[in-house]
């Protein structure tokens, strides 16, 4: 997929190297169509180079940043070395799962290559990337759309799309509570005060219980992001612990390191 437009100083951008002479490398821009840009040989690394083609050769992929941006020369000047590896990675994943996205929309509108870009350009303009738009509309549905410029067919077909290839996010968390009840019927105690976890609803995370050995139980928390989940864990622990002391146990929340 690639993008109309030019691209916003400071902005990560994936580029296929075309060209290495002395004093630089040129690049073909992979998410803007038809622009190409330039990494000054005092962009590529850091130090002094004696060899450009060291550290940059054509064909190599690359992940760069944009400095300057000149509409009127068609021109992009490029930097290399002010991407480090973590940047470069995260980048590279974005950009695979666009493209992947891009996919899918051409397999939803096949023979209607015009309705591929005209959904794609306005995804993309509301959510700065296409397989971040199909992520959303995974996890919170059609309202995740309600604001966009798109048709109700485009929004159901984007909806089910979105379902039946989008891998929802998740975390898994866990913690322990160890409970103890002096009552002559101790064990049942224990057990409703478990039951006391699930009681909070929560549809976006999935919670379980497991037996460690006594007096310690496993709660196991599944949810789309880690603050949800510290929530919903900490949420069930104290319920636990509550009904247990409430019924004369004790009761204490352990965080799993």
């Amino acid at each position: 997929m690639q993008r109309e437009g030019w691209p916003e100083l400071g902005s990560l951008v994936v580029c296929t190297v075309t060209q290495v002479v002395d004093f630089g490398a040129f690049v073909s821009m992979d998410e803007y169509s038809g622009k190409q840009g330039l990494i000054h040989i005092s962009e590529v690394a850091s130090g002094w180079i004696k060899y450009i083609r060291d550290h940059v050769r054509e064909g190599q992929k690359i992940v760069c940043k944009v400095l300057n941006v000149d509409t009127s020369r068609h021109h992009i000047d490029l930097s290399l070395k002010d991407v480090n590896e973590h940047q470069r990675r995260e980048k590279i994943q974005e950009w695979k799962a666009d493209q992947k996205a891009w996919k899918w929309l051409e397999m939803a509108y096949k023979d209607r290559p015009e309705d591929v870009k005209r959904v794609a350009d306005v995804l993309v303009a509301a959510y700065d990337s296409l397989y971040l738009a199909m992520e959303e509309a995974a996890i919170i549905g059609v309202d995740a759309l309600k604001d966009v410029n798109l048709t109700e067919e485009d929004v159901k077909m984007l909806e089910s799309l979105s379902r039946d290839n989008v891998k929802i996010p998740s975390v898994d968390i866990s913690g322990y509570v160890d409970i103890t009840s002096p009552a002559p019927d101790g064990v049942d105690v224990i057990r409703k005060a478990l039951k006391q976890a699930k009681r909070s609803k929560d549809k976006d995370a999935t919670l379980s219980i497991t037996y460690v050995g006594a007096p310690r139980y496993r709660i196991h928390v599944t949810a789309p992001d880690y603050k949800h989940a510290e929530s919903v864990l900490k949420k069930s622990a104290q319920a636990v612990v509550k009904y247990i002391e409430q019924h004369g146990g004790e009761g204490t929340f352990l965080r799993e390191a």
